[in-house]
């Protein structure tokens, strides 16, 4: 990693924020913002103000007040919310500025340290924790954004319990409230359009003329609302919002639309007035379609799935409607596709985000994209050409495409998915994306969808900081310096503030009642406390289908427990991380079991070394992990190590410096080899294997990879297109890459590969690797080998499926009845055998009485001897016997011998009778 210098701190500097106002008699000083060489009780600490900013700190105490140190401290409930200060100065502030602090912060507040009258420091104050500690008890009880309700209502924060639909009959009799949480802020207007565009119209639409201001009335707790009339409703508005803000610290007026909107207009540049009861977003096929079936966790198999590449390179969905909600809907080839999915077992398709995001233009007049034809010459001329990548890069942020990881406005549906520009406008594009989840809830899948609270795009006062131009300052995790974190590769979210917190539940609600979503996978989720992800459950769990419409306890949620950046180590609080949460039922990916199975690690420069359990390895410590994944990653597992020899616990498998097993429930693991991030599975391969790896060898080690995952005791996840090796042209990182290295041929003809040497970025330092792969013709998959895949993968599904033994869904079971009988020296690397024995305890399988999982990464047939179940019935499941696989239906078992018999690179499943 390259460090950047950063110039010493000024000690004087009023654009830096060193000094933390936790409480509202309370300032903590960190000891390193401290001038060194100067005893501390020599010091006179003072808290500056300038009601309407430009404060200009001197040798002479400007108005406010000086602080007395606490040699006790930051007291213990003080340090459970910022334990990151521990060991700082603690400043107690008298009576009368604690008594005055929520008008203080207001205007603007300096902490200045001088010594024998002179000044030798001056700096600004973070404030999030002093405004959740005046402000946070009562802002919560609030609902912000519009809400509707009779006219005669007086009390602004009631609440609006409908669920969608409900009440429709009587939308138009309602008036909206809006409320916006900006304690802040000195005067705050809405700004109110009258017109509205015409019903039907598919053009483009920008709210002509004036607006009409209304001033918002403030609240005791920071909120500001108005009460509207039934006339406003369908019609846009933005917020006015008058403060002193830094860096420089001046009144400035501000507009913004609501961080709280629920509808927008094409481009968002203003928020709407929407009712989601409203009748007329209340598309038929949502309304009627079947709620899909409550699931365990681990009863999941979920699909990973981008809107656009859902249905953009389907030649029988119709041109209007490729790349779009409506597109779910319509019966072309990826429909069918997900039928025979679904027809399988496959029951949770996933989502990337489908809020909205900042990166791809909502207006299809304003994207710009290279011509396909002329990407497709260059392709035919060389396959491993740069050309296309220069012309994809030189249009990659104005284009269509983007995985949408960069939100905006959280509670609304993004517009670019919407079927033109007057389908995104307000309540159409609502209607929109709620018939997406009709269709695909038609087909009996679940819905889950992508949420990113972990990050913003911007943060100040850019165009998209919505939440920084109505709180500076406030929603954002702050370094020591005051400047905004960004180990996210964005403007971090502090969602340990409490208001952001709110943010990310009423959100995770609202998806819920109001599109009747099914689950949520939370991106970089170890950014987000565990108090986050319970707050969220316990927000989720009170929905109810009589109140609500929804059985909100039914909703799964799991996201990405990576542990790292500012938050690493629970510095700033107990993270959502991977270990952490136990008896949540919150799930975490598995990168153990994919390194395992796919070798080395997703970050490194050469994509060719680091051969694992599937791509050629033969790492005895690679199979130890697979094992552990495939009992559900649990860190109590008992099993033989491979590399060692010695008995040892799931905890006890060493991943780098972590366990290889860290969950305390299966449900806390989500399985998987690929997802959008990092190369396909199929990528891998190619990446991995030997150039002179036969086709035939590359498809079934594809199935192999996909059987790790599927016959797990976690949670099964595939990124959409493994099951078809799908190919992305080598590229690592496809966020911002493109429809050209992004397609998903649903007609198996094309699965992506040698389209050219994919974006420079993050692929660069490899195209010297990747350059002969891809100009190599006979590394490209026949359509004929693609249906193999597929039809192997279906038949992983179905085994999942048909077998409950897979998934016993419990710590207590699987440490029961999941045992490795090869396991340890005496057995092969390249050979796994996973018994779950359903003679031990309750039985779980009325139908058989124990299942054998058998994987063979090895060419060849391989004939282990289990003795311990010798003269007991064991024959290939039904689903495989009847299967697609020729090879692995010649699986046997020798009952008097206790032999089985297993052929060269498969995964076979057998069951015990009686």
């Amino acid at each position: 990693m390259i460090r950047r210098h950063r110039p010493a701190p000024r000690p004087v500097d009023l654009g830096a924020a060193r000094a933390h106002w936790v409480r509202s008699d309370l300032v903590a000083l960190p000891a390193t913002a401290l001038p060194h060489d100067l005893p501390v009780h020599e010091l006179t600490v003072r808290l500056e103000h300038a009601p309407d900013g430009g404060l200009d700190p001197g040798d002479r105490p400007g108005p406010g007040w000086d602080l007395r140190p606490d040699d006790g401290g930051l007291p213990p409930e003080t340090l459970r919310v910022v334990p990151h200060l521990a060991g700082a100065l603690a400043l107690r502030l008298p009576d009368e500025a604690s008594a005055r602090a929520a008008r203080l912060l207001t205007g603007q507040v300096a902490l200045t340290v001088r010594h024998r009258a002179r000044l030798v420091m001056a700096t600004s104050l973070q404030v999030p924790h002093v405004l959740d500690d005046l402000y946070a008890a009562q802002a919560r009880r609030r609902r912000y954004g519009a809400t509707w309700g009779p006219a005669e209502r007086d009390a602004p924060d009631s609440p609006d319990r409908r669920g969608a639909g409900a009440g429709a009959g009587a939308v138009a009799d309602l008036v909206p409230t809006v409320t916006v949480w900006a304690p802040t802020a000195r005067e705050v207007t809405l700004l109110l359009w009258d017109a509205v565009p015409p019903e039907g119209s598919s053009a483009a639409w920008t709210p002509p003329g004036d607006p009409v201001r209304h001033p918002l009335a403030r609240s005791d707790d920071g909120a500001w609302s108005v009460t509207g009339a039934s006339d406003w409703r369908d019609r846009c508005y933005q917020l006015e919002l008058r403060h002193v803000i830094p860096p420089r610290w001046t009144e400035q007026v501000v507009r913004t639309t609501d961080p709280w909107s629920v509808a927008l207009t094409l481009g968002s540049t203003h928020s709407v007035l929407v009712a989601l009861d409203d009748p007329r977003w209340v598309p038929p096929r949502w309304a009627q379609a079947p709620v899909p079936p409550r699931l365990r966790p681990v009863d999941q198999s979920i699909y990973e799935l981008h809107v656009r590449d859902f249905s953009r390179d389907d030649p029988e969905v119709p041109p209007e409607l490729r790349g779009t909600y409506r597109a779910f809907g319509v019966d072309g080839l990826g429909r069918r596709h997900l039928r025979t999915l679904a027809g399988a077992g496959l029951n949770t398709v996933h989502l990337l985000p489908v809020f909205d995001l900042t990166s791809v233009p909502e207006d299809p007049a304003e994207r710009v994209a290279p011509d396909p034809e002329v990407l497709a010459e260059l392709t035919r001329r060389d396959p491993a050409g740069t050309e296309q990548q220069q012309l994809v890069r030189r249009t990659a942020h104005r284009d269509a495409f983007n995985w949408g990881y960069d939100p905006w406005h959280f509670l609304a549906p993004e517009g670019s998915y919407a079927t033109g520009p007057g389908a995104a406008h307000g309540g159409r594009r609502v209607a929109e994306c709620r018939e997406m989840v009709g269709a695909l809830h038609e087909l009996g899948l679940r819905v889950v969808l992508d949420q990113v609270y972990n990050h913003t795009t911007d943060s100040g006062l850019e165009r998209t900081s919505v939440l920084d131009r109505v709180v500076p300052g406030y929603y954002h995790r702050l370094d020591e310096e005051g400047r905004v974190e960004t180990s996210t590769c964005c403007q971090n979210l502090a969602t340990e503030h409490q208001l952001a917190e709110q943010l990310m539940v009423d959100g995770c609600v609202l998806w819920v009642r109001h599109y009747r979503v099914d689950g949520f996978r939370f991106d970089l989720m170890g950014h987000h406390s565990r108090a986050n992800l319970d707050a969220v459950r316990a927000a989720l769990d009170a929905l109810t289908p009589a109140q609500d419409g929804v059985d909100g306890s039914a909703v799964t949620l799991y996201g990405e427990g990576w542990n790292f950046g500012e938050v690493a180590g629970d510095a700033r609080f107990p993270q959502a991380v991977q270990g952490q949460l136990d008896g949540t039922g919150i799930g975490t990916f598995n990168d153990r079991l994919r390194d395992a199975v796919r070798g080395g690690a997703v970050h490194d420069d050469s994509g060719r070394s680091g051969h694992g359990w599937v791509t050629g390895g033969s790492d005895p410590h690679d199979t130890d992990l697979l094992q552990v994944g495939l009992a559900g990653g649990l860190r109590d597992l008992r099993l033989l190590s491979h590399a060692t020899g010695r008995w040892t616990t799931g905890a006890g498998v060493p991943y780098g410096g972590a366990p290889g097993g860290y969950a305390a429930q299966p449900d806390e693991v989500v399985s998987y080899v690929d997802a959008h991030d990092n190369e396909t599975l199929w990528d891998t391969l190619l990446l991995k294997l030997s150039d002179d790896t036969p086709m035939a060898e590359r498809v079934r080690r594809n199935t192999l990879a996909l059987a790790c995952v599927t016959l797990s005791q976690g949670i099964s996840f595939w990124h959409a297109g493994a099951e078809i090796l799908r190919s992305k042209s080598l590229d690592r990182n496809s966020y911002d890459s493109g429809d050209w290295f992004n397609v998903l041929d649903w007609s198996l003809q094309d699965n992506g590969f040698g389209r050219g040497l994919p974006p420079e970025p993050d692929n660069g330092r490899r195209w010297a690797e990747m350059a002969p792969l891809l100009a190599d013709p006979s590394l490209r998959p026949t359509p004929a080998d693609a249906r193999t895949a597929l039809d192997g993968a279906l038949d992983l599904l179905r085994l999942r499926r048909d077998l409950p033994l897979l998934r016993l869904g419990t710590a207590e079971q699987i440490l029961a009845k999941v045992s490795f009988p090869l396991s340890g020296p005496q057995g092969r690397a390249d050979l796994v055998v996973m018994l779950v024995d359903d003679l031990v305890g309750a039985p779980v399988d009325p139908v058989s009485s124990g299942l054998l999982v058998v994987l063979n990464a090895s060419r060849e047939e391989q004939v282990p001897r289990l003795p311990g179940l010798a003269g007991q019935h064991w024959e290939l499941s039904a689903v495989q016997q009847e299967g697609a696989d020729p090879v692995v239906r010649s699986t046997r078992w020798e009952p008097g011998t206790g032999r089985l018999v297993v052929p060269g690179l498969s995964a076979a499943v057998l069951v015990r009778r009686g």
